[in-house]
């Protein structure tokens, strides 16, 4: 197994960093909060769980070893590959998953693209004994503050989740008002929060 990827950000896409570890390329599958924290030709440090299947190998970067666990976790439940985890991830910050867990909230898993009623109360029960009592202190979601370049943060992380390209470009218009008040109080606009207000917008409008 890897454990984890050190080098230099070769390149980055919506939802993929290529991290160069001895001369080679490694295509490394991240959140948009995990993407967002690296830059090209910077050094990064990525936590990885390696998916094989018949036809492929992937590998799964993570922020910290505590995403990764939860990733892996995560998968323990009936219905849930690698694809829905980390979309999971996406969303919410570990410690925000064990806290829905733990309370029975089945809104915080319904907003998760991919995850229905019925999938969320599934998931409730399996996963009630192995993700664990939360940690931290409650603050929530992906990623750091961003005050430049929300809206493309946003944009790709919407389509990393599947959604077209005319979807997001509505999600993120429905969002920029909250954005842009953020920034008039001299704070920057969380990705994490706008990723939610924008899903919310997307399954209102469907």
């Amino acid at each position: 197994m890897i454990a984890f990827v050190s080098g230099p950000v070769a390149a980055l896409a919506p939802d993929t960093a290529v991290v160069e570890v001895g001369g080679i390329g490694m295509a490394v599958q991240c959140t948009p909060g995990t993407l967002s924290g690296l830059r090209v030709g910077q050094q990064a440090k990525l936590a990885t769980s390696l998916v094989v299947r018949e036809d492929s190998l992937t590998l799964y970067g993570f922020a910290d070893d505590d995403e990764r666990q939860t990733f892996e976790l995560l998968q323990t439940a009936s219905g849930v590959g690698p694809r829905l985890a980390q979309a999971m991830l996406a969303v919410h910050s570990p410690d925000t998953l064990r806290r829905a867990v733990a309370n029975g909230d089945e809104k915080t898993l319904t907003a998760v693209p991919g995850i229905g009623k019925k999938g969320a109360q599934k998931l409730l029960l399996e996963l009630k004994d192995r993700l664990g009592a939360p940690v931290g202190t409650g603050a929530a979601g992906i990623g750091s503050a961003v005050t430049a370049g929300w809206s493309d943060q946003l944009h790709a992380a919407l389509i990393g989740l599947g959604y077209a390209t005319r979807e997001a470009d509505e999600a993120v218009s429905a969002v920029a008002p909250q954005a842009e008040a953020a920034l008039a109080e001299g704070a920057a606009p969380q990705v994490s929060q706008l990723l939610k207000a924008a899903l919310q917008s997307l399954n209102r409008a469907r």
